[in-house]
């Protein structure tokens, strides 16, 4: 099985589109954990003797900065990345709360506020100060459900952690709730995975983000891969445990939406189909990455230097203009993650073109080899069946179709 690329949460998408419209979504990035996971290569520091309120302040003034250049529409989305966002104290937490309410004023009556979490960092009053908050919705990293597993791979939390933030989640009135799962790791069984998917599936959670593991540059697992001491399951089992944790996910009620991600029908990510349908977004904090109007932008990386570069103007690192060609390409590569896929009449409404005379060469090379079929409601294009299990080759043929 071709491992899939995935975007965790976390994460921070570097896609968008032409849009005139204000944009109606927020990611915001904080930046520190308390130890860095061995997989992980996102933005993030350990938060010992870190600048948290200096941080803070950067932050809000960023906020402030951007509002003013490019005002908001109604938020329908805000998502709170990281890092851990829960590693934030009471205090600290309420002062990025109203700071983001101040900044952001006009929610959507319905807004879905998503914060990631980690369970060795989320008790009833930090819980209680998110919700006060605003925050509606929470997505802890659980990663999996023996305890083994979990030291092995760098997580702080056991799983005694996980029932225990559940459960302060849900007396603090939070219920729109989501785990992250992960497969493929280093030690993982067949067995080890059909047992932590049996575990979530007791909670009865609404949704479900179940990642296969990527071992990425600078993680302590890509010092280890190029030794060949990161013992990751073959890619048989791995295909094996992709396929036993859809099976099980449709067999529980819960729809695959998109190539990682389960949900019971009305609690899909509507943050994370922002970016999958290409829709604009703002990006704040060290090292987000946002896409407004066509125009792409990352952040400077540093703490520090991020604090310092916002005291006299937007901090950012990089901005650069998208084209049309590269917007295109993002468009049917990130929408094809979702397994309803693509629309032409959206492809057309966006770019005054059709997504057949665009791409017809990689839309036939690709329904031919069984990988994209014809969505039978819309008239567009959906990943196939196998398609599902072998995404990356499907998203490459659209890479630098228009663009090289």
């Amino acid at each position: 099985m071709n491992r899939i690329t995935d975007q965790q949460g976390q994460g921070m998408p570097e896609l968008g589109k032409e849009n005139d419209a204000a944009p109606k979504a927020v990611y915001i990035h904080i930046p520190f954990c308390t130890n860095k996971c061995f997989y992980c290569d996102f933005n993030s520091y350990v938060l010992k003797d870190q600048p948290v309120m200096d941080y803070l302040r950067a932050l809000d003034r960023e906020m402030e900065l951007t509002v003013q250049a490019t005002p908001p529409g109604e938020i329908k989305t805000i998502f709170v990345g990281g890092g851990t966002p829960t590693v934030l104290n009471p205090q600290e937490m309420e002062f990025f709360l109203k700071s983001v309410r101040k900044n952001f004023p006009d929610w959507a009556e319905d807004i879905e506020f998503t914060m990631e979490a980690n369970p060795g960092t989320t008790d009833a009053e930090k819980l209680a100060v998110m919700k006060a908050g605003g925050v509606n919705r929470v997505s802890f990293g659980v990663q999996a459900f023996q305890n083994e597993l979990l030291s092995g791979i760098g997580r702080i939390h056991n799983t005694d952690d996980v029932y225990r933030s559940l459960e302060n989640a849900r007396e603090a009135g939070l219920h729109n709730l989501s785990i992250d799962l992960m497969f493929g790791l280093p030690n993982q069984t067949v067995e080890m995975l059909e047992y932590s998917v049996g575990r979530a599936l007791e909670l009865g959670l609404p949704h479900y983000s179940i990642y296969s593991l990527k071992v990425e540059e600078n993680t302590l697992f890509h010092t280890l891969f190029q030794k060949n001491q990161l013992p990751l399951p073959g890619e048989e089992d791995e295909l094996k445990m992709y396929l036993l944790l859809m099976e099980r996910m449709k067999a529980a009620g819960y729809k695959q939406y998109e190539i990682s991600n389960f949900a019971k029908p009305g609690y899909e990510s509507r943050h994370n189909i922002t970016y999958w349908r290409n829709e604009d977004y703002y990006g704040l904090g060290a090292g987000a990455h946002g896409y407004v109007k066509r125009q792409r932008h990352m952040n400077i990386k540093g703490v520090n230097p991020y604090v310092e570069a916002a005291k006299q103007k937007l901090p950012r690192l990089d901005q650069f203009p998208v084209s049309k060609e590269e917007a295109m390409e993002d468009f049917v590569m990130v929408g094809l993650r979702m397994l309803d896929g693509i629309r032409m009449s959206d492809f057309t409404a966006q770019f005054g073109v059709t997504l057949e005379e665009t791409f017809r060469n990689q839309l036939h090379k690709m329904t031919s080899a069984g990988l994209l079929e014809m969505h039978e409601d819309h008239g567009g294009y959906r990943l196939s069946e196998k398609g599902v299990l072998f995404g990356n080759e499907v998203f490459a043929e659209f890479i630098g179709a228009l663009t090289t």
